[in-house]
C-alpha cells in the first residue's frame, strides 16, 4: 500500500516563477523516502495559467 503526499507551490502573480525552491524541496522529502510522481498545475484562470502547482510524493507503507 501506497501513501501520498502533496505539496502546493505557489506562483508570483507577476513572471509566474515559483515562491519555493522546488528542487530542494524535492530532495529534501527523497531523503525521507518519498518519491516524486508529478507536478501537476491546474488551470485557475480564464487565459488558461495557473496561480500554483503541486508536487506529488508517494511512498510505500510497510
Amino acid at each position: 500500500m501506497y501513501e501520498y503526499k502533496f505539496v502546493e507551490i505557489k506562483l508570483s502573480r507577476w513572471n509566474s516563477e515559483p515562491k519555493e525552491n522546488y528542487h530542494e524541496i524535492i530532495a529534501n522529502h527523497a531523503k525521507d523516502g518519498w518519491r516524486f510522481v508529478q507536478l501537476f498545475a491546474p488551470v485557475t484562470s480564464g487565459n488558461g495559467s495557473s496561480s500554483f502547482f503541486e508536487i506529488i510524493f508517494e511512498r510505500f507503507l510497510h
